[in-house]
């Protein structure tokens, strides 16, 4: 089952593919742009790249950026070099955090990606089900934004 905005996130730990350990508890305090990918052997470049370009921003607004996929850490080990990524990816091969998460449930009979927003204190802030590209990152810069600006 899918958390609801609101809710605590899930608690996580596992190794990025570069073997740094990454854990919910260790990044709280921080907000969290947790990004699962669809499939197997996903995303392609153009897409992988697009979430390098926006990493920056989140990284100045105070946001970490993780990707997760149900790859091997040697194929996200590829991906990086293959793409020249320098964000976390996380191998769930297992697909522990996936299933945390309620990910990977098909949505017309296709698989798509998810994209959660968790606040510093750990808390779900927001959920963009069915991300079929990057182009949502706009949005999930809008919504940190939005939610760091005093009322």
């Amino acid at each position: 089952m899918v958390p609801r905005v609101g809710q605590p996130a899930p608690p996580f730990e596992a190794r990025s593919d570069d073997g740094r350990p990454l854990s919910l508890a260790a990044l709280w305090g921080q907000w969290i742009v947790l990004t699962f990918w669809p499939g197997v052997q996903c995303p392609p470049c153009p897409e992988a790249q697009a979430l390098d370009r926006a990493w920056p921003e989140f990284g100045a607004l105070g946001a970490v950026l993780i990707a997760v996929s149900r790859d091997t850490e040697a194929h996200l080990a590829q991906l990086r070099d293959r793409c020249g990524l320098g964000y976390p990816l996380l191998p769930d091969s297992g697909r522990v955090v996936a299933r945390a998460y309620g990910v990977g449930r098909p949505w017309l009979g296709r698989e798509t990606g998810h994209t959660f927003l968790i606040d510093p204190q750990g808390r779900l802030a927001a959920h963009w089900p069915r991300v079929t590209s990057a182009d949502h990152l706009t949005d999930v810069l809008a919504e940190v934004r939005q939610r760091q600006t005093p009322a």
